[in-house]
């Protein structure tokens, strides 16, 4: 990437007719975010909750993008218990079938980008990325670059609407995430804000 457009990715997408999709984790526990109310002068409300041992939900969430199209957001949850011996993150087979998910769907070759967590420069998703190597390049972020990923836009929307928000359960938890991200998946006037924000551009400059 440089300056404010995607460099070659774009000539690349152009020249491929591929999708610019764009990837991102988050995670929330019982405990909600806070978010502003409203409530009577003088009586602050107070939502309890304990979120401590009862779980938490990991998303793996994925924007993609091409000229003359509409957005698409696609996503995938995986909900932690605090078992013993379960896994608390996101594993490769996770965004592997996040990725072809979205290949099904958009009928296209896709240029993913990403940042450079463990899990995506794993051996495991080394070998599960050469599997898909006729249509699935990846092109990897700056060392710390959030505000060039627009899946950022998409957990803050997101997350907004959990605001003070107490549930009986991770499973509840899972249920209102699912929800409000199809919500968003059914705002194309929204997906397009996301990238947006980043300043980045999908139009290619000139080689």
């Amino acid at each position: 990437m440089a300056g404010h457009h995607l460099g070659q990715g774009t000539r690349l997408a152009a020249a491929t007719r591929a999708w610019i999709a764009f990837e991102d984790e988050a995670g929330q526990t019982l405990r909600p975010p806070r978010a502003r109310t409203w409530t009577r002068k003088g009586h602050a409300p107070v939502v309890r909750v304990s979120g401590k041992g009862s779980g938490r939900v990991s998303i793996a969430g994925l924007i993609a993008y091409k000229p003359g199209q509409r957005g698409h957001v696609f996503y995938r949850l995986r909900v932690h218990r605090n078992r013993p011996g379960e896994r608390r993150s996101l594993s490769a087979d996770d965004y592997a079938t996040l990725v072809t998910a979205a290949r099904h769907r958009l009928h296209a070759p896709i240029i993913l980008i990403w940042d450079g967590v463990n899990t995506h420069t794993s051996h495991a998703m080394r070998q599960l990325i050469a599997a898909r190597h006729r249509w699935l390049t990846v092109v990897q972020l700056p060392a710390y670059a959030p505000d060039l990923n627009p899946v950022e836009g998409l957990w803050s929307t997101m997350k907004s609407s959990l605001g003070n928000l107490a549930v009986d359960g991770v499973e509840h938890l899972a249920a209102i995430i699912r929800n409000r991200l199809k919500r968003i998946q059914y705002r194309p006037d929204l997906i397009p804000g996301f990238l947006t924000q980043t300043g980045l551009t999908l139009e290619p400059e000139p080689p």
